[in-house]
């Protein structure tokens, strides 16, 4: 079932406005001038970029999978080199739903996951 978001649930999609350097593992993962931000309800907001900004060479894909009634159906990706805590790091929606469809082709990061998620002026 597909959910539109609304005043209860409502989410957001607008360009990051800022440079963007993802580190795991002592590895820059992803830099990106071009990232977007997301904005869901009452939840964090996350940071989703290019798959061209990213280091796909880094990533493995893994059978996990989720579903969000707003977003669509989520693949995951582990980042080897960060042991443990790389498992399932990343995600991506494939075919995303209308409210998000601009993030399609897009990477995003669980950020508690990585050494660090700077934001730098453009």
């Amino acid at each position: 079932m597909t959910l539109k978001p609304g005043r209860r649930h409502p989410i957001t999609v607008v360009p990051a406005g800022v440079r963007i350097v993802v580190r795991i593992a002592g590895q820059v993962i992803a830099d990106s001038s071009s990232a977007l931000t997301v904005r869901e309800a009452d939840y964090a907001a996350v940071h989703y970029f290019p798959r061209e900004d990213v280091d796909i060479s880094a990533l493995e894909r893994t059978s996990h999978a989720s579903y969000c009634p707003f977003k669509g159906e989520a693949a995951y990706f582990s980042v080897p080199v960060a042991g443990e805590r790389g498992i399932n790091a990343v995600w991506v929606y494939e075919e995303p739903y209308e409210a998000v469809s601009r993030t399609k082709d897009y990477v995003a990061f669980y950020a508690n996951r990585m050494d660090s998620v700077e934001e730098l002026p453009l």
